[in-house]
């Protein structure tokens, strides 16, 4: 039954009538602004969770990706940032959060930097997708801004900063390169005979930047090429530092770290003689395994930083895990995902587990014995690293490996970083460290 409502012509009549039309205006008003609300939350949502299709079509087609301008503000790539760099470190764990989709991309490109070595151009060698580079690092409490090239290069006038370590050091070495290259382009003035240490000069802030290649940190005889291919097996002198020792002085800032190295077959030096080895099958020698190795190297490494009268912030870097899938780099094994993984989607195999944590012990014991030179910070990068088996050359190691085959079998790299890529983030942490140091 619909009750009818009289129209009155009087004053009394007139003005109820009138306040009945304003709540029913009110109604109508807040109920649109309710649906526009729920719409508006919704597209929001939406915008970050999911790249548009023709903005990823795009970016997938073309093998050049087109390079951010810098804003002449020093807290570029957004506002009021400097307040926040100057806190991020002590509010929350940088290592502790998610990949999330980055639509803003890389601040350099594989056209705009020239120092990337041919075998990380993913894209320049074929690589057909392109989504792996729309994502970055978000630590869970708190906002990590985007390395800001102009603050680093302010922030490193008149400083030294060196990566000591294996490739994964020159990989990272690389990426902070061709970030800066937005400001400026650092000058090359040495390289030894193999191209693996190198040192740059930014002329400008009169900054010093160096990559020392030292695979195990300490002084190895390697019988090894350019393509991993060993003729005999390495000694390793577990109490003798390699000669990076001799250049400490010289760096204000030290990012170091190893690992992967330690896996391959080695016969171990102490005190002048041979005490055993890790994987010699046929070799009368007591198999120590590489862990005794890897935490006798550590010892010594961490014992030289907090004995040394010299003044330097070090970042202790952890161990890479790698992504091969279905065996190793010399047995077939490849990594051809395109997307990162979540938290609990993947585990760190068992070497990585042993490496990781004798990195942890070892830390903390130097951390706590506490030091009026050194200060001594840990660059957690391999739970974060985990999450992104996206990130890799794979098969694009090479320039254009299917162009002859495409089913060809290629040799696969799927511990290195693509560039640009994942190990760009490692740069905005590192950048944040060493702004609080």
């Amino acid at each position: 039954m619909v009750k009818r409502v009289r129209s009155d012509s009087g004053p009394l009549s007139l003005q109820k009538h009138n306040h009945v039309c304003v709540k029913l205006g009110l109604s109508i008003f807040l109920v649109g602004l309710a649906v526009r609300l729920l719409l508006w939350d919704s597209f929001s949502f939406s915008a970050v969770v999911e790249t548009p299709p023709a903005l990823e079509e795009a970016k997938a087609d073309s093998p050049v990706l087109s390079s951010p301008d810098l804003q002449d503000s020093d807290d570029f790539p957004g506002n009021n940032q400097s307040q926040i760099s100057k806190n991020v470190a002590e509010k929350c764990d940088l290592f502790v959060g998610d990949w999330v989709p980055d639509l803003s991309g890389p601040l350099y490109t594989n056209e705009s930097c020239h120092v990337i070595e041919p075998h990380q151009n993913c894209l320049k060698n074929g690589r057909p997708d392109s989504g792996y580079l729309y994502w970055r690092w978000s630590p869970r409490d708190c906002k990590l801004p985007k390395f800001n090239p102009k603050k680093f290069l302010k922030l490193m006038r008149n400083k030294s900063l060196s990566f000591i370590g294996d490739s994964i050091s020159r990989n990272q070495v690389q990426s902070l390169l061709c970030i800066l290259s937005k400001v400026e382009p650092a000058v090359e003035i040495y390289h030894d005979k193999e191209y693996r240490s190198k040192i740059w000069k930014f002329r400008s802030h009169n900054f010093t930047l160096s990559v020392v290649w030292t695979p195990f940190l300490v002084k190895a005889a390697i019988f090894e090429d350019m393509n991993g291919v060993t003729s005999s097996e390495i000694q390793l002198y577990l109490d003798t530092l390699d000669r990076w020792t001799n250049q400490y002085n010289n760096f204000d800032y030290v990012i170091i770290g190893g690992g992967k190295w330690f896996l391959k077959t080695a016969i171990y030096h102490e005190n002048g003689t041979i005490t055993g080895c890790h994987y010699c099958p046929g070799r009368n020698l007591t198999e120590l395994g590489f862990d005794y190795a890897y935490r006798k190297v550590l010892q010594q490494v961490f014992k030289f930083f907090t004995n040394s009268n010299h003044k330097a912030t070090v970042l202790f870097r952890t161990t890479t895990p790698d992504h091969f899938e279905n065996g190793e780099w010399f047995s077939g094994g490849y990594c051809n995902r395109t997307v990162p993984f979540k938290e609990g989607q993947i585990h760190m195999i068992d070497v990585d587990s042993i490496m990781r944590g004798i990195e942890l012990e070892e830390f903390k014991k130097a951390a706590s014995l506490g030091s009026q030179r050194v200060n001594l910070k840990l660059l957690d990068t391999t739970l974060l690293t985990l999450l992104r088996p996206d990130g890799h050359p794979g098969p694009y190691r090479k320039f254009q490996p299917f162009a002859k085959d495409k089913n060809a079998k290629v040799q696969n790299d799927c511990l290195h970083w693509c560039l640009p890529g994942p190990i760009d983030s490692w740069n905005d942490i590192i950048m944040q460290m060493l702004d609080n140091a």
